[in-house]
């Protein structure tokens, strides 16, 4: 899987934010058995850009912990079969599937990393699984 990674604000979680989102792409990609080499783009924000952009795309005026935004429509969560005849779901310079974009606030990791009493590390790689887990067509709506 490859990542394309922007980190803005000033916050500095001092994780190894590439490596790791990756290394956990990957298992949910495996897991998911995702039969493409795939790319998601991951932008690390604050909670004020992040509010922004909640605001805007889902109408709801505070800042989250993570946004996805799926590039596919699936009939199915986790199947990738109505892919085949989909050439416009790949990059066509790589080939790769592009599944969408991430965003992260990172004042929220380190928020939610202390409430619910587990690292900063972990609760990033929460957030990634979670939200590459709806870049596979899951949503909360469905078990």
């Amino acid at each position: 899987m490859r990542l394309f990674l922007e980190d803005e604000g000033a916050l500095d979680l001092k994780l190894p934010y590439e490596e790791l989102a990756t290394k956990v792409a990957d298992a949910v990609l495996d897991y998911e058995k995702c039969p493409y080499e795939a790319q998601v783009e991951l932008l690390l924000t604050m909670n004020e850009e992040i509010r922004q952009m909640n605001l805007e795309f889902r109408g709801i005026d505070r800042a989250t912990d993570v946004l996805s935004f799926p590039m596919l429509d699936y009939e199915e969560a986790g199947n990738f079969d109505f892919l085949e005849d989909c050439a416009e779901a790949f990059d066509p310079e790589s080939g790769e599937l592009v599944l969408g974009d991430i965003v992260i606030s990172k004042e929220k990791v380190l928020a939610q990393a202390e409430e619910y009493g587990h690292s900063p590390r972990r609760e990033y790689a929460f957030l990634i699984a979670h939200s590459v887990l709806h870049l596979c067509g899951y949503d909360h709506m469905e078990e």
